[in-house]
Parts: C-alpha cells; sequence; structure tokens
C-alpha cells in the first residue's frame, strides 16, 4: 500500500510515517495542507490518503472533495481528532471510504488499514452506529411521510458519486443478510462473528461481498442502505 500522508502537526505526521514504515507501508509523501494534498495526489498516485480535517489554507474535507472528483477510486480515510456529527457526515459524503480518529492506538491504526486492503473501510467505535442511527432516522421520517428541511437532508445526504441502490431486492444470500442486519444493529465484526460462529476474516469477506453486490462504496454505505430499508433495529 502507498500512502500519502495530510496533516499540519509535523510531530504527529512523523511518527504516523514511521509507524507506517514500520510496518511495510509505503510513504510516498508528506502534505501540510489539503492544497498540497490535491498537487501531491496528481503526481504521486496513491492508492491511500491519509486525511486531517482541520488545516490552514484548505482543509480535509475540501481536499477530499477535490481529489475524489479527479481520482473516484482513489481511497481516503479522514485520521481527526474530530468526532463531530457533522464532520463524520461531510466526509461520508464527500467519498472517504473511513474515518479514524487520532486517539486509536498504533495496533488498531494498522489492523484498520490492513481491513482497507481487504475492502473493508474503517471507522472508529460507535461512528458507524451514529451514521446509521442517522440514516435510519431519515428513512423512517421518508417512510411516514414527516417533512425536513431539504438543506437537512443534504448535510447528510451520501455521496453524489456514490447514490444507493432504490430497490430493496438485495440479491443477498441468507447469510450475507443475516450479517448485515447485525452489522446495522452495531456489532463490530469481531461480535458478528461470535454471534454466527464465523470467523472475523470470514465476515470481513461477507461484508465486501455484500458491498459488491449492491453497488456500494464503502461501510458507510452498506449501513445507510441498513438503515434506508429498515433492518435497523427502534
Amino acid at each position: 500500500m502507498r500512502v500519502l500522508l495530510v496533516d499540519d502537526h509535523r510531530l504527529l505526521i512523523e511518527g504516523l510515517s514511521n509507524l507506517l514504515s514500520a510496518h511495510g507501508i509505503e510513504v510516498l509523501g508528506i502534505a501540510n495542507d489539503g492544497l498540497e494534498a490535491v498537487d501531491m495526489a496528481r503526481q504521486l498516485s496513491p492508492d491511500l490518503v491519509l486525511m486531517d480535517i482541520r488545516m490552514p489554507r484548505c482543509d480535509g474535507l475540501s481536499a477530499t472533495c477535490q481529489i475524489k472528483a479527479l481520482f473516484p477510486n482513489m481511497k481516503i480515510v479522514m485520521l481527526t481528532t474530530s468526532a463531530e456529527d457533522q464532520d463524520l457526515f461531510e466526509a461520508v459524503k464527500s467519498g472517504a471510504s473511513g474515518y479514524l480518529l487520532k486517539s486509536i492506538s498504533g495496533e488498531a491504526f494498522i489492523e484498520a488499514l490492513r481491513g482497507l486492503e481487504e475492502g473493508v473501510p474503517p471507522f472508529s467505535p460507535g461512528l458507524a452506529v451514529r451514521l446509521l442511527k442517522e440514516f435510519a432516522r431519515m428513512a423512517g421520517k421518508e417512510r411516514h411521510g414527516e417533512g425536513e428541511t431539504r438543506r437537512r437532508d443534504e448535510a447528510v445526504s451520501v455521496s453524489p458519486c456514490h447514490p444507493l441502490p432504490t430497490s430493496t431486492n438485495l440479491d443477498l444470500t441468507e447469510r450475507q443478510m443475516e450479517v448485515l442486519e447485525l452489522v446495522a444493529d452495531g456489532l463490530t465484526y469481531r461480535e458478528v462473528g461470535e454471534q454466527l460462529s464465523l470467523s472475523e476474516r470470514t465476515v470481513r469477506f461477507h461484508m465486501t461481498e455484500i458491498m459488491d453486490r449492491l453497488h456500494l462504496a464503502n461501510r458507510a454505505q452498506v449501513m445507510a442502505y441498513a438503515g434506508k430499508i429498515g433492518l435497523t433495529k427502534d
């Protein structure tokens, strides 16, 4: 995996670079703000961009929008101190494949990137559940005909580059439906595996298959879709 790091905190970025290199992950370059990130993404074509949100000149959310417009298949994972809902929703709307908090341990961080290599983008604990609850709330309002302002709906919508499927004909196997329902309830992959007597790796495989069959881009969209069709519990 070839990575571009984007953060204006020099000490943190040096430590992160050393951590990645120690685990055989190549750091192609370091950008100090969003504008540099866009330029370096053009020049280096990384497999993954690890993007901070709060930066001078151009923040990480704006940079993510610009990079995804140029390179739709480039993976971007937010690595930030912000656990604010609005930042989380905007990151997913912009096309981010994952959202990790800087409080994550080094071991968990590397494990998250390994999962990304297997096609399962990472979210820090609790964040994916918050996304799911918001989409489920919106889906519930839509089903009951309750109005809400367009601005609020757009603020938490999935990226227009990756719209949600509208059909409720999932074309999933019984096992995949079981995995989807448990993930929609907020369980981790490990917890899903324990309930279904599967290895965590097998659960990750099923999630990758679910994303492929539903033509979804990342775990956030899978969870949003589960909320949209009513798989979540009240």
